[in-house]
């Protein structure tokens, strides 16, 4: 069993503290995103869970082992790099034998491993050829091999598509979690993309400034997120939110209107509410059959449907996803009807969810 916990992690450059007290629980098999904004502390929990960086304070258990003064190579975890850190004059069979050459395996043993990780990853037409006659989707597959052949506990993956155009990142997205499907091994990777973290995870981890938001399954965060920043953050194009003030018939959202919310807030909840609405949540119906119109300003056809960017009466943008049949153009005035049931309501002042 390989679990990871992390107890009260904290990381510091010099009186800069980056990390300032974490904890967190990641299951045998588990397949575990770490998300947020660039400058979050994902990357450097990471290299932290890699042992590439000191952990300044907390208990670090992989296995139920304590690991912080052990080496990266001690810890039984493989990583693979945005940049793929393939050695330039090796080739492919070259750099997926490295680690286990550094190792002092066998040639029984490399090439057993070599010739499972090849078969799992598609390799076997590029063992003889060097990283410079790889394309990136190619290099991306020769780091994974590299990391299967160590038969790891745990993958550590940070930001591994990042230099990928953008079908060769939907295509190896379903590569990489293909291959957690098959070696059902406990992985963690890190990303700033939200995309890839709701598509892939069994578990994701929303972090800002070094602290966790939220954790828990990719469509628990989506449909009840914690805060007002879970809810903007996972979700593209993000939640749409209207900041308005209690009344017994519902959000008052002044010159914009008043949003019945189909649930009876608690008795302690504040005055002043934020509600969340999500883009598909939001239908256009005739303007003079809805108390709430709108302008449209942006139209964008995707194919399977249509994004409209509007604007309130009061001046507010809302954003709205329709199928792609919809007529409406540039400057037409609109009625917007609210799916109730899938509203979230928050704390202006706190930003946190409120529980009907």
């Amino acid at each position: 069993m390989t679990e990871v916990r992390l107890s009260g992690i904290r990381k510091r450059y010099g009186p800069v503290e980056i990390i300032p007290g974490l904890d967190l629980e990641i299951e045998d098999g588990e397949f575990v995103v770490l998300v947020g904004p660039s400058g979050c502390g994902k990357s450097t929990l990471l290299r932290m869970i890699a042992g590439l960086e000191d952990i300044s304070a907390g208990e670090l258990k992989i296995a139920g082992r304590r690991v912080n003064e052990l080496s990266p190579r001690e810890r039984n975890i493989a990583m693979v790099f945005q940049n793929y850190a393939l050695y330039p004059h090796m080739n492919v069979r070259e750099n997926m034998a490295f680690s286990l050459r550094l190792a002092k395996a066998d040639k029984a043993t490399i090439d057993q491993q070599i010739a499972r990780a090849s078969a799992i990853l598609g390799l076997d037409p590029l063992l003889d050829r060097l990283p410079r006659q790889l394309s990136g989707g190619q290099r991306q597959r020769v780091a994974m091999g590299r990391a299967i052949v160590r038969d790891p506990a745990v993958f550590l993956f940070d930001e591994p598509l990042s230099n990928l155009d953008a079908k060769l990142r939907v295509q190896m997205r379903a590569e990489i979690r293909g291959l957690h499907d098959r070696l059902k091994a406990t992985t963690i990777y890190v990303t700033h993309d939200q995309i890839e973290a709701m598509t892939m995870a069994d578990k994701i981890v929303v972090m800002r400034d070094g602290r966790i938001e939220q954790a828990g399954r990719p469509l628990d965060l989506y449909s009840n997120p914690a805060n007002l920043f879970v809810a903007t953050f996972l979700g593209s194009p993000e939640m749409n939110l209207l900041p308005g003030t209690r009344r017994e018939s519902g959000i008052d959202l002044g010159e914009d209107g008043v949003v019945s919310i189909g649930a009876t807030l608690p008795a302690t909840a504040p005055s002043q509410i934020t509600i969340g609405v999500r883009p598909h949540d939001l239908t256009i119906v005739p303007a003079d059959d809805s108390a709430f119109t709108a302008t449209v300003a942006l139209v964008e056809h995707t194919g399977a449907e249509t994004v409209l960017t509007c604007t309130l009466a009061s001046g507010r943008k809302v954003c709205v996803i329709g199928p792609a049949q919809i007529s409406a153009g540039k400057g037409e005035r609109i009625g917007l009807a609210f799916n109730t049931s899938h509203l979230r309501c928050f704390d202006t002042q706190t930003g946190r969810a409120l529980a009907a």
